[in-house]
């Protein structure tokens, strides 16, 4: 047997890349017995059955460190977030959702906020900035007609496995194919009615960009629910709560209308983005309502 990476999966058929060889496998029965689904950027072991039409057979999955839900992607260690400053215009409650995702699997985390050629002042997105500065975060400025910025996103990518998460139509194929000519990714074009962009990447996978760097383009999602967590785990997932909340007098705050509140003074200072803030407190009431049913 050899090992190999899952690159994708498609109509029962998964296509695994072993030393830069890439072989068409079905996976044994015993995986459907176990009830158990094998993931773009599992690490696996496959025996070959043919080696001149690099057919095989998935044999073993090895242990996962990561699993992300949307998309369903193995072993990631870094959320790369990308959102258009413009086309369409960013919709920073679906941004903190990303972000929250991302928070809850532990990965590393950068803001790319795309097409800045598209505006003519650094104040269109200068907003954006100022609230997500405390946060934490590496913010990337790109476009894809800026070879620096195309520089410095590969950087950010080299040596891990990177998932290219955000909504359709903010560019992310487009960086991809800047960063990897040889990807040849469809892009997508903006709806005019809607101003959303129409997905163009159908299935998560797994992409080789060099220098043991992985990209899992993913599809473009709309929504993302996060009520699959309480209401007492959000705080955590906020990143420029956490210097403040030992500051509130009862250890059960829910930072909304407490007394004596940490989260609440530091947003009088400024320390927490009022922004933030108000998307914090739409999560919490939207896991409360799914609670209720």
């Amino acid at each position: 047997m050899i090992k190999g990476r899952l690159i994708k999966g498609i109509g029962g058929f998964y296509y695994v890349d072993a030393a830069g060889e890439i072989f068409e496998c079905k996976a044994r029965g015993i995986f459907r017995q176990m009830k158990v689904t094998p993931l773009v950027g599992d690490y696996v072991e496959i025996s070959i059955l043919d080696q001149e039409n690099k057919k095989g057979v998935l044999e073993k999955i090895l242990e996962r460190k990561t699993e992300l839900i949307r998309p369903t992607v193995a072993n990631v260690d870094q959320a790369v977030i990308v959102f258009a400053v413009t086309q369409p215009e960013p919709n920073l409650l679906l941004l903190d959702r990303f972000l929250i995702l991302a928070e809850k699997e532990e990965l590393d985390i950068v803001i790319c906020l795309n097409k800045t050629d598209l505006v003519e002042e650094d104040q269109h997105f200068k907003k954006i900035l100022d609230i997500y500065h405390t946060t934490g975060y590496r913010i990337l400025l790109t476009n894809y007609k800026n070879e620096d910025s195309i520089v410095q996103l590969k950087e950010v990518l080299t040596n891990k496995t990177n998932v290219f998460a955000g909504p359709s139509g903010v560019g992310k194929s487009t960086l991809l194919n800047k960063i990897h000519p040889g990807l040849k990714l469809e892009t997508g074009v903006i709806s005019k009615k809607t101003s959303r962009g129409k997905h163009t990447t159908r299935h998560a996978e797994l992409i080789s960009i060099g220098n043991n760097s992985w990209v899992v383009d993913t599809p473009g999602f709309s929504s993302l629910s996060i009520d699959f967590m309480e209401a007492e785990e959000l705080p955590h997932f906020f990143p420029e709560f956490s210097p403040y909340l030992e500051e509130c007098r009862f250890s059960s705050c829910r930072h909304i209308d407490e007394p004596k509140c940490g989260i609440k003074e530091a947003l009088k200072t400024g320390s927490i983005s009022e922004e933030r803030y108000n998307n914090y407190l739409q999560f919490i009431e939207e896991i409360r309502s799914s609670r209720r049913f």
